[in-house]
């Protein structure tokens, strides 16, 4: 009978702990997301959806702007997965490589905006509880986490372009 009680008490325990988790992501991460989602829905609506398209597709000529730039902004103002919307100002040839830089940005995003990506988020708290205990500040976590995110999508958008109109050469694909 004490086993049954046992196990009854750590079954209710451990819906209490997600209730403790749940109330602390209402009264802090998730008013954040919502304030953080507004600034840059309204800062996109003051610039002028038109303006904001205009320059992505000027910008995605350039190998650097591609790689880095436009896949940045497109995280930041239009969150994941709406970024991916943003391949559309891409020469279909670069696609391959842009996509790949920009799904490895979701994730390097999290830390100093967090409204980008609430799916990666939670990976991304669940370091910061730890570096925290540890003492350290996460302003530093986010802020390294953020620009070697940068250099990663750069080196990974110009690899994935290479390995790309390689294998179209070896396929005899003009490219």
């Amino acid at each position: 009978m004490e086993l049954i009680a046992a196990c009854a008490n750590s079954f209710i325990e451990l819906f209490k702990v997600g209730a403790h988790i749940f109330t602390g992501f209402v009264t802090g991460i998730i008013p954040l997301v919502i304030v953080l989602m507004t600034a840059v829905n309204s800062l996109i609506k003051i610039i002028g959806e038109q303006r904001f398209y205009h320059f992505a597709k000027k910008a995605t000529k350039y190998k650097a702007a591609r790689y880095t730039i436009v896949p940045v902004l497109s995280v930041i103002f239009l969150t994941s997965p709406m970024c991916f919307t943003f391949g559309r100002f891409v020469d279909e040839r670069y696609k391959p490589a842009f996509y790949d830089a920009q799904v490895s940005f979701v994730h390097p995003v999290t830390g100093l905006f967090p409204h980008a990506n609430g799916g990666e988020l939670f990976v991304y708290m669940g370091i910061a509880a730890g570096i925290q205990a540890l003492g350290y500040q996460l302003g530093d976590l986010a802020v390294r986490y953020f620009l070697v995110g940068i250099v990663v999508i750069f080196l990974r958008g110009i690899i994935t372009e290479r390995i790309y109109f390689h294998m179209c050469r070896k396929a005899g694909r003009r490219v």
